[in-house]
């Protein structure tokens, strides 16, 4: 008789809970950023708040305050991991799990679908971890017909 350990399937994201602080560049200009991960509903769901501030700058002189909220889960019928994310100017998100590497440790997520855009748009969401203290966060949009170009870039740092 074997004993068989159930695998964890949050292995890959247990490292993500906590706070977290940290900087980012992109189209509205530079951000301070903060987020948080955690559990919910009985470890069903890992759940990210995310608020980031841009200072004013030349483009946007008032500055910006950007927020959304998201849910990964995994999809026991797909054997996969759905991401959906919320965003204050009313975009939802839903990306499929696209490719999770351990070494180095990187996780990317795609759009299977955006709410409140033209149809066509993707999105690509890609998670590089650079330390046990740190990583690194890369968002991505691509137009109907053209290639995924970087709108944000963000490094965040435990707290």
């Amino acid at each position: 008789m074997s004993s068989r350990k159930k695998q964890d399937v949050w292995a890959s994201f247990r490292f993500f809970v906590g706070s977290w602080q940290g900087t980012g560049e992109g189209g509205s200009g530079r951000s301070r950023t903060e987020r948080t991960y955690n559990f919910v509903l009985n470890e069903k769901f890992l759940q990210v708040k995310n608020k980031s501030v841009f200072a004013p700058n030349e483009k946007n002189p008032k500055g910006e305050t950007h927020e959304d909220i998201g849910y990964f889960s995994y999809d026991t019928t797909r054997k996969s991991f759905v991401f959906r994310q919320f965003h204050v100017e009313g975009f939802v998100n839903q990306y499929i799990l696209d490719s999770l590497d351990d070494e180095p440790r990187t996780i990317v997520f795609v759009t299977e679908s955006i709410e409140n855009i033209p149809p066509g748009w993707r999105a690509k969401e890609t998670y590089k971890v650079l330390s046990d203290e740190g990583f690194t966060e890369i968002f991505e949009l691509a137009a109907p017909g053209k290639e995924f170009k970087v709108c944000a870039k963000n490094h965040l740092k435990k707290v």
